[in-house]
């Protein structure tokens, strides 16, 4: 049976469509490693949520170290608390986000960690742009918003999508704050109840007069009834004496 021969323009056809078909998986391998963000509770409003991070390596020769996040608009970084994550690793919060960090990890393995949302906000999805380090210096973004481009270029931030608020579901009132300490030499405003009870320097002189004899005035009087009925006695005796005369 004899072959069947094919044009020289198909046959170059075909060896340029599967050459072609190589580079869009070669260059699209890269792409595919990112960061991604779950939670069994994806819930707008939703309070106490557990969100699992999972960092893809995209390096051969070095393991992540580090995973620095920028929170998405309506989170806090006091309403996060960290979960776990590999060993050795530290949560710090900062301006806007928390970072995660410590030891590298095995190279070529993914770092995963957890953390927990005090309250999700009222939103249809939230985005979390990711900066993740490895332990030679490099750096990889996930910070993008959108899907990647048509070159598989693209470094897309982890996105949560959220269902609707239950209903019902309101946003709790915010993070309590430290209130500054008082001032040691501030000296305390009196209530009205300590003023009413608080005895006035008359009064209190008076009571130091009650509790210490008779006032000034006191002895004055009794100097002037005694005087007055020595003076009557005087009198009286002069009187008398004239009438026996």
């Amino acid at each position: 049976m004899s072959r069947i021969a094919l044009p020289r323009t198909v046959r170059r056809l075909t060896v340029a469509t599967a050459v072609a078909a190589t580079a869009v998986l070669l260059t699209a391998v890269p792409a595919a490693a990112h960061v991604e963000v779950e939670s069994d509770n994806a819930q707008a409003l939703a309070e106490n949520v557990e969100l699992d991070f999972s960092a893809e390596s995209e390096s051969g020769t070095a393991g992540i170290t580090e995973l620095r996040v920028v929170l998405p608009e309506g989170i806090a970084p006091t309403d996060v608390e960290y979960g776990e994550g590999p060993k050795g690793w530290e949560f710090t919060t900062t301006k806007d986000g928390y970072t995660v960090k410590g030891p590298a990890v095995k190279v070529g393995a993914d770092a995963e960690y957890s953390v927990v949302v005090r309250q999700l906000p009222d939103a249809k999805e939230l985005a979390f742009k990711t900066l993740q380090t490895y332990s030679d210096g490099k750096i990889d973004r996930w910070i993008e918003l959108g899907e990647a481009d048509a070159e598989g270029h693209g470094s897309e931030a982890p996105v949560l999508e959220l269902k609707a608020a239950a209903p019902g579901a309101k946003p709790v009132s915010p993070s309590p704050t430290e209130s500054a300490s008082p001032s040691p030499t501030a000296t305390p405003t009196p209530t009205a109840e300590e003023t009413a009870d608080s005895p006035t320097p008359q009064a209190a002189d008076s009571e130091k007069e009650d509790e210490g004899g008779l006032s000034a005035g006191a002895w004055i009087g009794i100097v002037a009834a005694v005087l007055v009925a020595i003076a009557a006695v005087i009198f009286a005796v002069r009187r008398r004496g004239g009438t026996q005369e």
